[in-house]
């Protein structure tokens, strides 16, 4: 066999295509958002990387000139305390992501308020014309 021909990789398993299905940015919940802040009049840029003393971080929606960095997050995936729902995991797999996830959530906060930004974290679950709304408030108090 030619070491320069490698066997086919096997087939990606259910797991592997549900994975990968997932959307990290443009979400429902965060289009909705974003049409609501733009019917708001208010401008913003979004896939913005922040770079802090230790980390690197790329808020959903970011006001660069207010330094003002929205989070929207999936209720699954940062564990909602009102809708987050834990799989039933034997290895706990589940339990430490969505851990790390909400550890990860609060070093970004601290160290954008560190840095002097202002962070707002907002559910998916919640209505988009009143999250739209709260962020205006902040944003035009900055």
């Amino acid at each position: 066999m030619s070491t320069d021909k490698l066997p086919p990789a096997p087939p990606p398993s259910a797991a592997t295509k549900s994975m990968k299905a997932n959307r990290s940015s443009g979400t429902k919940p965060e289009l909705a958002l974003r049409r609501e802040l733009f019917r708001l009049g208010l401008r913003y840029r979004v896939g913005i990387q922040i770079r802090l003393a230790s980390r690197k971080v790329r808020p959903d929606v970011v006001f660069p000139k207010r330094k003002v960095a929205i989070f929207l997050d999936g209720c699954f995936w940062h564990g909602c305390p009102l809708h987050g729902r834990m799989p039933t995991d034997p290895t706990g797999y589940w339990r430490a992501k969505i851990g790390r996830n909400r550890d990860r959530d609060a070093a970004d906060m601290r160290e954008l308020e560190a840095a002097g930004w202002l962070a707002v974290r907002i559910w998916e679950h919640e209505v988009a014309s009143e999250a739209a709304a709260r962020v205006k408030n902040l944003v035009s108090c900055r």
